[in-house]
Formats: structure tokens, C-alpha cells, sequence
């Protein structure tokens, strides 16, 4: 049987995310970020418990890459960042248009630039190049504008913070990574991935102090 992932290696392994078997490749590569994995998966446990040397340089590697963003951040714009991380890993536009890393950050930055001209007095909304990041810039508002009917307003100047270091971190991988056009969002998934997996409560259902933050 052909790995329904890859459509190219035979499919040894038994995914119960898929209901199919899956190649070991896919399953190693693809465990978490593009597959949505079972607690109960043999190999995700495996995985977790004893990481290959691969996963634990890509988590090293993920970390160099977050921390700049992370650094001298409060809680509750921490909070904001890893939900933002959610949202940007589970976005989809359509099958004839990709979202990378350019237009993470270009819809990142015309959002920060339209709260920090507001915050200045002047309503302008300052709007990206590219209609892929036009679309993501839309969309991401539109859950901002979301967020308070789950009881939680974030603080607009954090929200402008927060998305200012989405924007530097995707542009800083665009720069020195090397790993394509959307190595920052792969970057966000596997974060993504696992601050859901840390958290005692769903995310995206704060409270209306703001869920508390199990960063992993």
C-alpha cells in the first residue's frame, strides 16, 4: 500500500490520525505539523520518549528561532503570541494560494502598523503588497476581533508587540535559515503543536483574565 501522505513509499506504519499506514518518513517528518496526532499513537510516545538526534536538533533549532521573540515579553503578550502561533498554523486560503513566510510577514507588519498609527491618534489602515498576505491579514484580524467574545481583550499595544516579533522572526528566517519559503511556519506549527498539547484548556477559550500559560 502506498503512504496516502507522500503518495511515493509503501506504508508500513499504522497511523490512527489517518486510519491508513503511513511510510516512516511521513510519520517522522510530518508527526504534529501537518499530521494531527493521537495522544495514543505508539510512535508519537516513542517519539517523545526517546527523540531521534533529527528531532532534537530541529527542536534546538526551533528554539534558537524563538527566542528572540519570546525575550522580555510579559505573559499575557506571551499568551497572545502562541495563539497568534495557533492561528497561522491551522490557516488555509485555498489550494492555488500558498501562504510563506513573506507574507507572514508582511500581514504581521500592516497590522502593527495600523494599531501603532491608531495608538497615535490617526485611523489608517495600512494594508500589505500581495494578495496572499492581504487575505492572512483579514483573517488574522478577524480573529483578534474574535478573541473578546471568548472573554479575553487583549491590550492593543501588546497585540501591535506581539505581532511585531512574528514579523521579525519570519523576516530573520527568510534571511539566515536557508529552509525555504516557509521555514518560520514551520517553525509556528511544531510551537503551535506543542503549546496546545500543554495546555490544560483549550486555547482558543480563554477566560476573561486570559488562559493560564503552560509555554512548553
Amino acid at each position: 500500500m502506498v503512504c496516502p501522505s507522500c503518495g511515493k513509499r509503501a506504508g508500513r506504519r499504522p497511523c490512527p490520525a489517518l486510519g491508513r499506514e503511513i511510510c516512516a518518513v511521513c510519520c517522522g517528518t510530518k508527526r504534529l505539523v501537518e499530521i494531527r496526532c493521537v495522544p495514543t499513537c505508539g510512535y508519537l510516545a516513542s517519539a517523545r520518549t526517546h527523540p531521534p538526534a533529527v528531532e532534537r536538533r530541529q527542536h534546538e533549532r526551533d528554539l534558537q528561532a524563538l527566542a528572540p521573540a519570546l525575550r522580555d515579553l510579559s505573559e499575557p503578550q506571551t499568551q497572545l503570541l502562541f495563539l497568534l502561533f495557533t492561528f497561522l498554523a491551522d490557516h488555509r486560503t485555498d489550494d492555488f494560494v500558498r501562504t510563506t513566510d513573506v507574507d507572514v510577514a508582511e500581514a504581521a507588519a500592516s497590522l502593527a502598523a495600523t494599531l501603532e498609527t491608531a495608538e497615535r491618534g490617526l485611523i489608517y489602515e495600512h494594508r500589505p503588497g500581495t494578495l496572499p498576505a492581504q487575505r492572512l491579514a483579514g483573517d488574522l484580524k478577524a480573529f483578534l476581533a474574535d478573541l473578546p467574545k471568548s472573554g479575553w481583550r487583549p491590550n492593543e499595544r501588546d497585540v501591535a508587540i506581539v505581532l511585531r516579533r512574528i514579523e521579525a522572526g519570519a523576516r530573520e528566517e527568510l534571511r539566515s535559515r536557508g529552509g525555504g519559503d516557509s521555514a518560520y511556519l514551520g517553525v509556528v506549527r511544531r510551537a503551535a503543536r506543542s503549546f496546545e498539547a500543554s495546555q490544560p484548556e483549550h486555547p482558543g477559550t480563554p477566560s476573561a483574565g486570559g488562559p493560564r500559560l503552560v509555554v512548553p
